[in-house]
């Protein structure tokens, strides 16, 4: 009586995938597949329908590894590029208080700045991201009515000036620091996955004294670039707001 041989196990090769996971991680994620290979009982014809090429040849596996480094170093370049960008615009704005220091020659470059790093956004429906919500801090603008800039300077806002959106309220809150401590609050209706109506409903003047003001104040913006630490917009006349976030836990009050 001859031995009976046992057919052999079947095989798992393992594959590397890229996938992408935030705004700045990425990480490598390895998948198991089992692969099918030919039993050495099987007849011919049973063999020829059952028989499935594997799937693990070198030149093909070669292939696969290639291109997910393809794909890798593309995304990293990618990201290099943008936090690079991001880098240059801070630095640009960094000594010209807030825009109200900058030339005409100055508030070109920060636009076009500004402009690269809208080109490579990510979040093409920023209404729809909880990365809006929260307070920012407003590092640049373009606006007169903020800057001011034909008052002296001991009349205008040199504090600290903050903007906050809550995007599940649909409610927003302009605060100017020292000197004035003036702030506004608005509804938002939304105009698209980008763009909002801003409609004020109050202000407080110094910081104590509510005025009622419901539809005083009319504007849009525009959501232009958006990730977890900084925030670009754009209003209806045109004027750029750069910003970065301070807190994300902060709520609009209602």
């Amino acid at each position: 009586m001859g031995h009976q041989i046992s057919p052999p196990l079947p095989l798992t090769a393992n594959f590397p995938l890229l996938q992408r996971s935030s705004c700045f991680v990425d990480n490598l994620v390895f998948l198991s597949s089992p692969i099918k290979h030919r039993s050495i009982y099987s007849s011919p014809r049973r063999s020829s329908l059952s028989y499935h090429k594997p799937s693990c040849h070198p030149i093909e596996k070669n292939a696969r590894l290639q291109r997910a480094r393809v794909s890798f170093f593309q995304s990293t370049k990618s990201d290099g590029f943008e936090n690079n960008l991001k880098q240059e615009l801070l630095e640009t704005i960094a000594p010209l208080d807030r825009g109200a220091d900058a030339t005409l020659e100055q508030q070109e470059r920060v636009d076009q700045i500004a402009r690269k790093l809208e080109a490579v956004n990510k979040v093409n429906e920023p209404l729809k991201s909880e990365l809006v919500n929260g307070k920012w801090e407003l590092l640049y603008t373009t606006s007169q009515s903020i800057l001011q800039t034909k008052r002296p300077k001991i009349l205008r806002a040199n504090g600290k000036i903050y903007q906050a959106i809550n995007v599940d309220t649909l409610r927003a809150q302009n605060m100017e620091t020292w000197p004035f401590f003036n702030q506004a609050t608005a509804n938002l209706v939304p105009l698209n996955a980008r763009r909002v109506a801003v409609k004020f409903d109050a202000f407080k003047v110094l910081g104590l004294i509510p005025i009622r003001a419901r539809g005083s104040g009319r504007g849009q913006l525009e959501i232009t670039y958006l990730d977890e630490e900084l925030r670009i917009s754009r209003g209806n006349e045109g004027n750029l707001f750069i910003l970065r976030m301070v807190d994300r836990t902060y709520k609009v009050p209602l």
